[in-house]
């Protein structure tokens, strides 16, 4: 439905392309996995409904939440929402160096900012006692004058007085749901950062409308070794850049740069043949495996061991130009 009348909110991401990008990631049950995607949470569902519940998903995303307007569309139960985590792009990089902190989140609640609450709370109850038997003076004095007048008088009294304390109650119920919410927040963030810190995800997922290559290279740093990963964007040259950069660092295996094929075909008696309308392109995708980087290798012996890959009859003719 995204892709038939919406498909830029899913960066033009096809079915076809969608369920090659599930094989390739090898999402199942029990897996533990990364998911950066801006699809409207189309992928974050797909990949949800293939781990049945089972497993733990920990979700990147870029801003001030994640966006998950499609993944309300799959109705998953409540329990597959149990394992489902959320970290903040924002935070990736102080997560890496060690200097990973809630600081900067909602500060959670002090006991200051109650205590002022409450003192704010009696001082106004006391103001309220104090119009109350002011008002019951004048209501005394009101009584000789005239009866109705009075009933009429200590009724709206009354009426403020509840409506006053009413408001009051709402007020703390409010503040202290805020400040619950902005701990179960930041307990979370922290529950979500111990998962990555581990750094023995399952595999990753990478699927936005941002240049690929920063968020994969520092997202593989909590993939373990021997881990599928799959990249998907809607131009070549990005996934190329991409590519160059993962053959530079090293660190990965079996990189394949690839594009699905998709033709609708009719079939009918006697009239089955292509159909003339079909999709233009469906996307790239980027997949390889991890495996554990080498970082004692020096550039000199790289070069070296190139060298001595050269055909020998090259290395004599460049010999014999150097004589």
């Amino acid at each position: 439905m995204y892709y038939a009348r919406e498909p830029g909110k899913i960066n033009h991401l096809r079915y076809d392309t969608l369920a090659q990008m599930l094989t390739l990631g090898n999402i199942r049950a029990g897996n533990k996995m990364i998911v950066m995607e801006t699809c409207a949470g189309l992928v974050l569902g797909a990949v949800m409904e293939r781990m049945g519940g089972y497993g733990s998903i920990i979700q990147m995303y870029p801003g001030g939440g994640p966006v998950r307007a499609a993944t309300s569309c799959f109705g998953f139960p409540k329990p597959f929402f149990d394992n489902l985590h959320e970290f903040p792009l924002s935070k990736v990089d102080s997560l890496l160096s060690g200097t990973f902190s809630t600081e900067t989140l909602p500060s959670e609640p002090e006991e200051n900012t109650l205590v002022e609450e409450e003192s704010n709370g009696l001082t106004d109850e006391k103001q309220i006692s104090l119009q109350e038997t002011e008002e019951e003076s004048t209501t005394e004095t009101a009584m000789e004058i005239n009866q109705t007048e009075e009933q009429d008088t200590m009724d709206m009294n009354t009426e403020d007085g509840e409506f006053k304390e009413n408001k009051e109650k709402e007020s703390k119920d409010n503040v202290r749901e805020k400040q619950r919410k902005q701990w179960e927040r930041r307990r979370k963030l922290i529950e979500t950062a111990a998962l990555l810190t581990e750094k023995n995800a399952d595999g990753l997922i990478v699927a936005s409308k941002f240049h690929p290559t920063p968020l994969l290279l520092s997202l593989l740093e909590f993939v373990a070794p021997s881990r599928p990963f799959v990249v998907y964007c809607q131009y070549k040259e990005p996934l190329l850049d991409c590519y160059t950069k993962l053959r530079e660092r090293g660190g990965v295996i079996n990189l394949k740069l690839s594009e699905t094929w998709l033709r609708n075909y009719q079939v009918l008696p006697d009239r089955s043949h292509p159909k003339l309308t079909m999709s233009g392109g469906g996307g790239y995708l980027l997949s390889g495996i991890t495996v554990v980087l080498d970082e004692g290798k020096s550039d000199s012996s790289h070069l070296e061991a190139l060298k001595m890959e050269e055909p020998s009859s090259k290395r004599c003719k460049v010999q014999d130009l150097h004589c």
